[in-house]
């Protein structure tokens, strides 16, 4: 079983930087669905930015970063 990993952030450190295509209203999949979906968000982890990402399969879903090419699940302070 793989252990997840969690980061902690404030939420000064959440920007909102939608893509063009979020901005003229579309969306990745057509059922909403799916393991990396792009998020509106990029989180700011030290001096770097990273886009937040999505895994949504039902009503909740679960926000994740890509840092040195591991998930890191976020947890709000």
């Amino acid at each position: 079983m793989t252990k997840l990993e969690y980061i902690s952030y404030k939420e000064k450190d959440l920007i909102n930087k939608p893509l063009a295509w979020q901005k003229r209203g579309l969306q990745q999949t057509a059922s909403g669905y799916g393991a990396k979906l792009t998020s509106t968000k990029m989180l700011k982890v030290g001096n770097k930015m990273y886009r937040v990402y999505i895994a949504q399969y039902g009503n909740s879903g679960s926000p994740y970063i890509i840092k040195d090419g591991k998930k890191l699940f976020l947890r709000s302070w």
